[in-house]
């Protein structure tokens, strides 16, 4: 799942009093972009990651191991953007068969007021699993094939802080009878100066219709961009239910196959409170 907020997207070619530094963020670099829009309107960038675990929503992605993350953001002057955002992923985490995350999305983002310290965005995105085969049931309900999720996203801005409300508009990652499920997202971004800044997020996870799937999750780091690559850490933690010697639904094995079984031996608590290191930089 993309951890960048394609709120951030637009504003390299937007005005922005302060943007965030949440280095764990793929592409949010492009938050600190200059005081004006380019003269032709159009900004491409690429951004690359290393972190040091993959958390999406809180929730651990890759098993505990590393993960390298990148895309591609295209920003017009008017407002209107689109990219792309990749990373592995551990088929464990609810991907049998698959160990790739691909990112699609698009919106439409402006700011006001009179230092632009207002903005307001809204726009789609398509979570894509290449090769990825499932069958799971819930609700009564079984669903079977590819593993994807597509949401619609509206987000409102002041300043350091923001709020973003995300539904979606598919079954929930293939989860059958979870259509509608949302998740609002709270962050605060403040730069300290001399290349420092701080981070903070509280999210809220409503999984319609399944048992033990709603949780809160929450993140506090630090940043440092260090002659243009940013350094990062933060502690990222949940309240999900993950205890594996109660078998609960955040429990997560090493690898899945595509009837949902579980084929490594080994399993851990997916939202468990983890320190997460990164470097990134965009280019």
């Amino acid at each position: 799942m993309k951890k960048t907020s394609p709120f951030l997207l637009a504003l390299a070619a937007i005005p922005l009093a302060a943007g965030f530094a949440a280095p764990v963020t793929a592409g949010e670099a492009l938050a600190n972009a200059g005081d004006a829009a380019p003269a032709s309107g159009h900004v491409l960038t690429a951004n690359i990651g290393l972190f040091s675990s993959y958390r999406f929503r809180g929730i651990d992605q890759t098993f505990g191991r590393p993960a390298l993350q990148g895309g591609f953001d295209y920003v017009h002057s008017s407002g209107f953007y689109a990219g792309n955002w990749n990373s592995n992923v551990s088929s464990g985490a609810g991907y049998p068969e698959g160990n790739l995350e691909m990112d699609f999305y698009g919106g439409y983002k402006t700011t006001f007021g009179d230092s632009g310290d207002f903005g307001v965005d809204v726009g789609a995105i398509y979570y894509y699993y290449p090769g990825t085969d499932l069958t799971t049931s819930n609700a009564g309900k079984t669903n079977s094939g590819r593993v994807d999720n597509t949401e619609l996203y509206v987000a409102a801005s002041w300043k350091f802080l923001s709020l973003k409300y995300s539904r979606a508009v598919s079954d929930y990652f293939a989860m059958p009878d979870s259509k509608g499920s949302s998740y609002l997202d709270l962050s605060a971004s403040y730069p300290l100066g001399d290349g420092w800044g701080i981070n903070a997020h509280l999210g809220r996870l409503d999984f319609r219709n399944v048992a033990n799937g709603s949780y809160s999750d929450w993140k506090l780091g630090v940043s440092k961009d260090v002659a243009g690559w940013v350094l990062g850490a933060a502690y990222v933690g949940t309240d999900a239910r993950g205890d594996c010697g109660k078998s609960e639904f955040y429990c997560f094995s090493s690898s899945l196959s595509s009837q949902n079984v579980q084929n490594g031996s080994r399993t851990r608590d997916a939202g468990r409170g983890i320190a997460v290191l990164s470097l990134s930089r965009t280019f």
